[in-house]
């Protein structure tokens, strides 16, 4: 994918575009963080797979700094952008590998979150959840150049809204097992536009 300025796109009226937004969904995250009650720091992802590197730029310009990705992409644009930018993507040890491989060049290791296919749908990426364990140890023994952040989950549409979602409770159950296996104390990324508030309750931070 091009990692330049969307062709045919005004550069200032993109950059207001993605300031509104980003400000809108802030917000929410903002209402929804106050009544959860939760005292701990709570991030937007926002979804850069497919973009180009200038919306990321403008994004990063205005305090974002989470975003997911494919790992087809990452490789180019990690490159070309800030180091202190977290990238929301790992699967597998296949794909770990992979990354490690491309980022060997950095200096600094890069920051990046596991997805878990809490759902178990075939149309969704992510690891099962009872590998998680083995993927986050190679994560951490094994790729120097990475840097675990956390696990993360997008979950199905289709579940009802209801006061404990499945999916974010099993991938709050992956989190538990690995921080007991291996020390750490992983974030939690979960929830899309319509479900992050209950993601929020239910301890994502992301």
């Amino acid at each position: 994918m091009s990692s330049g300025t969307s062709e045919g796109v005004d550069p200032q009226l993109r950059a207001s575009e993605i300031a509104q937004s980003l400000a809108e969904v802030c917000e929410r995250v903002r209402q929804a963080q106050r009544a959860a009650g939760s005292a701990k720091e709570v991030r937007l992802v926002a979804v850069s797979k497919t973009k180009p590197a200038s919306d990321i730029l403008h994004a990063y310009g205005l305090g974002q700094r989470h975003f997911g990705e494919n790992i087809q992409e990452l490789a180019s644009k990690s490159e070309e952008l800030p180091s202190d930018i977290a990238w929301h993507f790992i699967d597998s040890i296949k794909k770990a590998d992979a990354m490690n491989k491309a980022c060997a060049a950095r200096d600094t290791p890069l920051r990046v979150f596991a997805q878990v296919n809490t759902s178990g749908e075939a149309s969704k990426s992510g690891m099962l959840p009872a590998d998680c364990v083995e993927v986050a140890r190679h994560i951490v023994q094994n790729c120097d150049k990475l840097q675990l952040a956390g696990l993360m989950t997008i979950g199905s549409p289709e579940r009802e809204p209801e006061e404990t979602n499945p999916d974010f409770q099993c991938l709050c159950d992956c989190k538990a097992r690995v921080d007991a296996e291996l020390g750490t104390d992983l974030e939690l990324s979960m929830g899309m536009s319509d479900d992050f508030e209950l993601a929020i309750r239910m301890g994502s931070t992301n």
